[in-house]
């Protein structure tokens, strides 16, 4: 089961997500809907985006449409740079690095920790 934290930080204007476990279609619309929740009370435009992957599972094939489209979302909400941060998970990296440059996420950048 995937878990997700959001927090957002007004004063340094960065929204954290931190994403945990393997995301099922349910988790990732859940996650989806608390996102959505929680940046309609900022100007996205005006913040980064920094989202903490080093607890997330490789991603199921059948999860990468909808992953692919959050990369899109946020690239429709155009943060001023997206960070995902993960452990020294090289197939999880070129995942999200392919499907950034899928969607055309020009301001991504993916941190190995």
């Amino acid at each position: 089961m995937g878990k997700f934290n959001l927090k957002t930080d007004a004063s340094n204007k960065v929204l954290h997500i931190e994403l945990e476990g393997s995301f099922s279609q349910e988790d990732g619309l859940r996650s989806i809907s608390a996102y959505q929740d929680t940046i309609s009370a900022i100007n996205t435009k005006e913040f980064n985006l920094d989202i903490d992957c080093k607890k997330l599972n490789v991603t199921a094939p059948e999860i990468v449409p909808l992953l692919e489209g959050c990369l899109a979302m946020f690239k429709k909400d155009e943060y001023k740079k997206v960070v995902l941060t993960l452990e020294n998970n090289a197939i999880l990296k070129m995942q999200l690095a392919r499907l950034g440059r899928t969607v055309g996420l020009d301001n991504l950048e993916i941190i190995s920790a």
